[in-house]
């Protein structure tokens, strides 16, 4: 371990997000910071501490410029790229507060967001996605400025035809002043992050410098983290796993980010960047998984044994590291099995891995067990965005990949009313912008922040068991309320009942019970027989009640897609054990009837 260096800076000497940066360019002006993909140039490219410092410099000179005020809102709309970081830390180096918004939600759900937060400049990648939006946005007040970052012909007829927008390169000075460290209040208002809430509208989770600089410091004290050390970033920095864990995390830490080109090319961008170290949703790993299952299939039987053995192996093998089995025999077969098996399969995730972190969903176990059997140490994790985000995670050196870890030190948990985990600590959020009933719903008198989650403690290892609301957490860590999307589907005539379906499933599925009184006259329509069991999947038909349910969903937020939906005829009743006598669908029963209906609706990709 002799070329692993240790760096990090302390929450008191960062005092502010803008702080840690000023901090780490002070201690490694040199060292490269970020490297990204120039696609004029074909090629990656990198930049050093020190020129970040003076692209944060003229983001900061050109911000300044637009009159904003102490605590104003700025949003940023824009992929991973060093831009979002350098409008970020100029923001915050002025004390604006930070609105991050995903660049494929619907545009609805963006204007509700730059309303509620009442944004006054705003970053967007092109021109495209802000003519979707300006279409929704009519005339309202905010923003009162719009920066596009990529240039071109369309973009300069926006900027011609709309007096708000501007672009970027037109925006910039060509230098900026030094940026110095300021007297900034740690507990100040540093980002608005809107996640999705059980009333169809996204809830603005407010985080201060302090709960973030907390959450990432704590995290390094369970998983060391180097200044040789390369994230590859391609989660969106949007959401709070990426922004703390691959964003600020490797800046207190001195490490290198890369900022992948796309979800479809990071197979090629890990071969290319040979990252140490990486932050993913189970979703990422599956897919892997599934293609690894694709590919093992068609080869002879010999080669499936092996790979069988290399798992079987290897998980023994990581078990007797973690001091929970005993040495045998058959670990002698581990360096063959390495390097035909394990090695290989390694070598295609850049072949330098030495911590890779699952968060935001459960990881399903046999996944966890393949890949922790071929050598790739995966450590699961938990939280919440309201807790900035990080609550808990395994280590290297004890990892029970059935948990989601221990606590990060300095923060209490403990089990609630119905198994519920309660979790307080300096990551917890300052509450909810506008919206004081929503906090006082989620943080008690007390200072518990109640997850909604079912939990037990284990040897301080806390396990996830369930949910005390029915929250569907989908495979890329995404987590929808479904009951308020019933109620809107619901609406809809020719829909007797409806369950959103999709627990650790990639997309939102839904099984659709069609008004009985209606169904012979909408067969006929379709010249189908109202009689026969297949007129229910005639392929016009669901697409067109496919369409009809994603109108009834327009207003709600990006997570709010419904891909693909199985229709039926029996209602769910209180004689067939789907309802309760107060007519409430009784969820698991009606998933447990239609299992085998709800795995077809995922047995190839949408």
């Amino acid at each position: 371990m002799s070329r692993w260096s240790e760096d990090l800076i302390s929450i008191e000497r960062a005092r502010t997000l803008d702080g840690l940066f000023v901090q780490r360019v002070h201690r490694s002006p040199e060292r490269v910071a970020y490297r990204y993909y120039d696609r004029k140039a074909a090629g990656w490219c990198a930049l050093t501490w020190r020129e970040t410092a003076v692209q944060v410099g003229r983001w900061r000179e050109a911000l300044a410029a637009e009159g904003l005020r102490r605590g104003d809102r700025v949003a940023l709309l824009l992929r991973n790229c060093p831009e979002w970081v350098f409008f970020d830390l100029a923001a915050l180096s002025l004390g604006l507060v930070t609105v991050p918004l995903y660049t494929d939600d619907r545009p609805e759900n963006a204007v509700y967001i730059i309303e509620d937060s009442a944004v006054k400049v705003m970053l967007v990648q092109d021109a495209g996605r802000w003519r979707r939006i300006a279409g929704v946005l009519g005339e309202r007040p905010n923003p009162v400025r719009v920066i596009l970052l990529d240039p071109g012909g369309d973009a300069r007829r926006v900027a011609r035809d709309d007096p708000r927008v501007v672009l970027a390169q037109d925006w910039l000075p060509i230098g900026g002043a030094k940026i110095v460290q300021r007297d900034g209040d740690p507990d100040e208002l540093a980002t608005i992050v809107y996640t999705s809430g059980t009333t169809g509208r996204p809830k603005g989770v407010m985080l201060s410098h302090r709960n973030i600089l907390f959450d990432a410091h704590a995290s390094l004290t369970i998983i060391d983290c180097y200044q040789e050390d390369a994230f590859l970033s391609f989660l969106p920095l949007s959401h709070m796993l990426e922004r703390t864990g691959g964003y600020y995390l490797p800046m207190m830490a001195g490490s290198v980010v890369a900022y992948s080109r796309s979800v479809g090319q990071i197979a090629e961008d890990l071969q290319a960047i040979r990252p140490t170290a990486m932050i993913a949703v189970p979703r990422i790993f599956e897919r892997v998984y599934t293609r690894l299952h694709e590919q093992i299939q068609g080869r002879p039987r010999s080669v499936r044994a092996l790979f069988h053995l290399a798992v079987r192996i290897g998980w023994m093998r990581f078990e007797h590291g973690q001091g929970r089995r005993g040495w045998s025999p058959l670990l002698l077969l581990w360096p063959l099995l390495h390097k035909r098996v394990a090695g290989r399969v390694l070598d295609k995730l850049g072949g330098r891995l030495r911590v890779a972190v699952s968060g935001g969903a459960a990881m399903p176990t046999e996944v966890a067990h393949l890949f922790i059997g071929l050598g790739l140490p995966i450590v699961q994790g938990y939280g919440l965005t309201e807790t900035s985000p990080v609550v808990s995670v395994n280590s290297l050196q004890d990892n029970r990949p059935e948990s989601v870890g221990i606590p990060l030190r300095g923060i209490q948990v403990r089990i609630g009313d119905d198994d519920e985990l309660l979790v307080k600590g300096p990551g917890n959020m300052l509450g909810y912008w506008n919206n004081h009933a929503a906090t006082a719903r989620m943080v008690d008198p007390a200072g518990w922040l109640h997850t909604g989650d079912q939990a037990r403690i284990e040897q301080g290892y806390i396990y996830i068991t369930g949910r005390i609301k029915d929250i569907l957490v989908l495979s890329n860590g995404e987590k929808v309320p479904p009951a308020d999307m019933e109620m809107a589907i619901g609406l809809d005539p020719l829909v007797e009942q409806v369950l959103v379906v999709g627990e650790g499933r990639p997309f939102l599925g839904a099984l659709v019970v069609l008004n009985g009184d209606l169904w012979v006259g909408l067969a006929r329509e379709y010249g189908l027989s109202p009689e026969a069991p297949e007129s229910l999947d005639d392929p016009r038909l669901v697409k067109d009640i496919l369409k009809r349910i994603r109108d009834a969903l327009r207003d709600f937020p990006g997570y709010a897609k419904i891909r693909r939906i199985a229709l039926m005829l029996e209602p769910w009743s209180v004689d067939n054990a789907m309802l309760t006598p107060t007519m409430k669908i009784k969820r698991k029963e009606v998933l447990k009837r239609h299992a085998e209906r709800i795995e077809r609706l995922y047995q190839t990709d949408a």
